[in-house]
């Protein structure tokens, strides 16, 4: 005993667990979509269970009733082919015995014989007519012979098959029947409890495989993107389906963020190297333009016609910086609209832009006294933007030595609005960035260009009320469209 007192408290020292056993069981509660599907699983599985037992033991219920019935009238026979259908009482129960029945009774042209005598019952008896068709009632039976008192009894009609007559009838306990039906219930239940159960799980692993796994993957996608955005993740899959769908919009949209994110690194780096070279810029400029003021005094002819030339390159160079500046705002200032003639606005326009009639040279095509309700500052942007593109474009053409060109610029008016084409005949904008030549850093030039003038010009089209629009372009040559309220 001392031997096993010392073993028992051995083996009772070797199962003590320790007192920081949680800090070494990590438990990872499963995905809630997960426990959601394997519920409804379950549901789908009980419900089949259902749909499965009850017309079962309804069908086990009446085909009972119906054996009985079929051994009753079988003795029924026997019973009348005795002269006067004399049957003793030993007789009488054995052939009651063999029927599992305690009485027969036959109808025939609404006279009902007694065959064979019923005995005392402590109760009156249920009737179940299985002439009619009761489909609630037919599923409603079994489960009141399986909850019913222990002295029920049943009385049963039906259509007689080997003798003629309007019925039979017969009465049977439903102890008998009870215990059979229990026992029928419990295998039915056991057999369609594992059917169901192994068509639940091939169903709960065929919707993990189709998709909750991809679901756990585009989630892992999203929060690894997340957590890191400049990061490349999984490739989306090849489904055709729905999830695939999501996985493809799902990367571009993370692409899509990138380049936004990308691109407002860009804003801000530019916005700050924009901000220390305009310091020094500004100063370069005000030296010069001190230096001009003093050569606007020279009586030499070949300076004075020089220096016309040295204030547009002195202004465009502020308007590149203003430009760029500009873009960083928030929004543009409220337009201070007027009428004014847009010829002279061209005039103005077309000198800054480097237009002239040696090189890329203006053509206007406007009706008398044409006017455009607009900020004049805001519209001379717009038009110097769309010359200077249009003469860079042409100039920098490799198939045109002479790098001459015209830029036509027409007018008229529509559906209440003046509509102002510019045409150039350059070489036209590449395919590839027509269809976003208006984001900002988006540049039709080879080089040179900063990409973010016709962003400008769109912007303020729209602050005076009006649109700016790609309508043409090829090897012909590119025409753009301003509309603006009249």
């Amino acid at each position: 005993m001392t031997r096993l007192r010392a073993l028992l408290s051995d083996v009772r020292k070797g199962l003590r667990v320790p007192a920081d056993w949680r800090e070494h069981v990590k438990f990872h509660a499963p995905d809630a979509l997960a426990w959601r599907l394997l519920l409804l699983t379950f549901v789908f599985a009980a419900s089949v269970e259902v749909l499965i037992i009850a017309p079962s033991a309804a069908s086990f219920h009446e085909r009972w009733l119906l054996d009985r019935l079929q051994s009753a009238e079988l003795a029924s026979v026997g019973v009348e082919a005795l002269p006067y259908s004399a049957v003793e009482d030993d007789t009488a129960e054995q052939l009651l015995a063999i029927g599992g029945v305690q009485a027969v009774v036959v109808g025939d042209q609404g006279v009902r014989r007694l065959l064979l005598q019923a005995p005392n019952l402590p109760r009156t008896p249920d009737l179940i007519d299985l002439r009619r068709q009761r489909p609630v009632a037919r599923l409603i039976d079994p489960w009141q012979t399986l909850f019913g008192h222990p002295d029920r009894s049943i009385r049963v009609q039906a259509r007689p098959r080997y003798r003629s007559g309007d019925f039979i009838e017969i009465l049977a306990p439903a102890q008998p029947l009870k215990v059979e039906l229990k026992t029928f219930l419990l295998n039915s239940l056991i057999t369609s409890l594992f059917v169901s159960l192994v068509a639940g799980a091939l169903l709960y692993a065929g919707l993990a495989f189709l998709v909750l796994q991809p679901l756990r993957r585009v989630t892992r996608s999203i929060e690894h993107f997340a957590e890191d955005p400049e990061s490349e993740g999984d490739p989306p899959s090849d489904r055709q389906d729905e999830i695939g769908r999501v996985e493809r919009e799902l990367a571009r949209m993370q692409e899509e963020v990138r380049h936004s994110l990308r691109s407002r690194a860009r804003l801000v780096a530019l916005g700050e190297a924009v901000a220390k070279i305009n310091h020094d810029l500004r100063n370069m400029l005000t030296s010069a333009q001190m230096a001009s003021e003093r050569l606007a005094d020279s009586p030499d002819p070949a300076v004075a016609k020089a220096l016309p030339r040295l204030e547009r390159a002195l202004s465009r160079a502020a308007a590149l910086s203003r430009n760029v500046l500009e873009y960083g705002r928030s929004e543009e200032p409220e337009p201070q609209k007027v009428r004014a003639p847009l010829a002279a606005a061209l005039t103005l326009a077309a000198e800054d832009a480097g237009l002239s009639p040696d090189g890329v040279r203006l053509v206007k095509s406007l009706p008398p006294r044409f006017n455009v309700h607009a900020d004049p500052d805001q519209l001379y942007r717009i038009l110097v933007n769309l010359m200077r593109n249009a003469r860079q474009a042409i100039e920098g053409d490799a198939t045109r030595p002479d790098k001459r060109g015209t830029v036509r610029v027409s007018g008229s008016t529509a559906d209440g609005d003046c509509v102002i084409l510019v045409s150039d005949d350059g070489p036209g904008i590449p395919p590839r960035l027509s269809e976003k030549l208006f984001e900002a850093f988006v540049s039709g030039k080879a080089s040179g260009g900063s990409g973010l003038g016709l962003t400008i010009s769109r912007e303020l089209a729209v602050n005076n009320g009006g649109t700016l629009t790609l309508v043409e372009t090829g090897p012909s040559g590119t025409t753009f469209e301003l509309r603006l309220p009249n």
